[in-house]
């Protein structure tokens, strides 16, 4: 388990800093008054430069995952969320990628969130560990896609 690196007065890590400032960097551009394809626009560029910004194993995931989506939910829009490569419904996050380099965990990490309708009776898995992609993951992950979105 990777180690959580704290100040020390005990607050956020770097990382986490990081990750809240990104955060507050899109919630101010998402504020500007730029409205449909214009903004769907520029939320995917950023989509884009997060996923280009990615190294090795984790550039990898965040591509398989951004070619399912574009496959499997195209009614989704790209964009970013706490720096993240993201895809939302109605302006809601619904997937995200949250790569091991960003908190430098042991693996990334493909998430729903609550809009996803994962659900499975009362209790079900809303994050997924990922270290690699492959034929499986794929197959997975596409199923996943499609049961978040229906």
């Amino acid at each position: 388990m990777a180690e959580k690196k704290e100040t020390k007065s005990g607050g956020f890590s770097a990382e986490e800093k990081a990750a809240i400032k990104q955060y507050a960097a899109e919630k101010r551009a998402s504020a500007k008054p730029e409205t449909g394809a214009a903004k769907r626009k520029r939320e995917s560029e950023a989509c884009s430069e997060a996923i280009a910004a990615l190294s090795g194993t984790d550039k990898k995931i965040a591509q398989a995952l951004d070619s399912i989506v574009a496959e499997v939910a195209p009614n989704l829009d790209r964009k970013t969320w706490y720096g993240f490569p993201s895809y939302a419904k109605a302006g809601k996050v619904v997937i995200f990628f949250q790569p091991a380099s960003k908190f430098k965990t042991r693996y990334g990490s493909i998430g729903f969130t609550e809009d996803a309708n994962l659900d499975d009776g009362v209790i079900w898995a809303a994050s997924f560990a990922i270290l690699d992609v492959n034929a499986a993951v794929v197959d997975k992950l596409r199923k996943l896609v499609a049961k978040a979105i229906s």
